[in-house]
């Protein structure tokens, strides 16, 4: 198995200087991670980086509290698809699913879908935050809303993913949706426990060390 071919090679805090994004798609380039996960304001710059790499670019929007109009997140990944993102990581509104606005947070969902065409969405639902019952209403709403992954989480959280969750994700999934697991993994025995569960994509700021190992 191709270990870093799981693997977003993510920089995503908020002191990252253009300096800081070079360096990270070089490192993608020279260990073949599958892609670089950043923030929007770098898309052109990663995208240039990675001219005929193979190294895919995701871009992170609403991010990453979530809470952005959904016209602004529209906007953003709009942005990033017309700047050569290949996949958009967007932060669910949290405050719309724990108040049982279902059908809004589905909608956010499928409005970024359609403008993003055959870009790859990943729903982040930030599971730290979430009971059981909202991680698997979050989950299925992604499912119906034609999401092509589910993310356990941003890293900006309380707490990163968790086997218990990733377990949670996969039942409400299966087979229809595909998984990335991100927030504090940071060994290789970890990441691949997490592949052996099913989850497709790693979201890791320690690709580096867990490819060493």
């Amino acid at each position: 198995m191709n270990l870093e071919q799981y693997i977003d090679h993510t920089l995503l805090k908020p002191t990252a200087r253009p300096s800081d994004i070079v360096d990270l798609c070089v490192e993608a380039k020279t260990h073949q991670f599958y892609a670089v996960c950043i923030n929007s304001c770098y898309v052109p710059l990663a995208k240039k980086e990675l001219a005929g790499s193979g190294v895919k670019l995701a871009a992170v929007i609403g991010f990453p509290l979530g809470a952005m109009a959904t016209d602004s997140k529209v906007s953003e990944a709009t942005y990033c698809i017309e700047h050569g993102a290949d996949e958009i990581d967007m932060v669910i509104n949290l405050g719309w699913l724990k108040s049982g606005r279902f059908e809004k947070v589905k909608n956010e969902i499928k409005n970024i879908k359609d403008a993003i065409g055959n870009g790859i969405l990943k729903i982040i639902i930030e599971t730290c935050y979430l009971t059981d019952i909202e991680k698997r209403k979050a989950c299925a709403l992604a499912l119906e809303a034609k999401a092509d992954f589910v993310k356990t989480s941003t890293g900006f959280g309380t707490h990163g993913a968790t086997l218990e969750d990733v377990q949670l994700m996969k039942e409400v999934v299966g087979d229809a949706m595909k998984i990335k697991a991100s927030g504090g993994i940071k060994d290789k025995t970890t990441a691949l426990r997490y592949i052996e569960m099913g989850v497709s994509r790693i979201g890791t700021s320690s690709g580096i060390a867990i490819s060493a190992q």
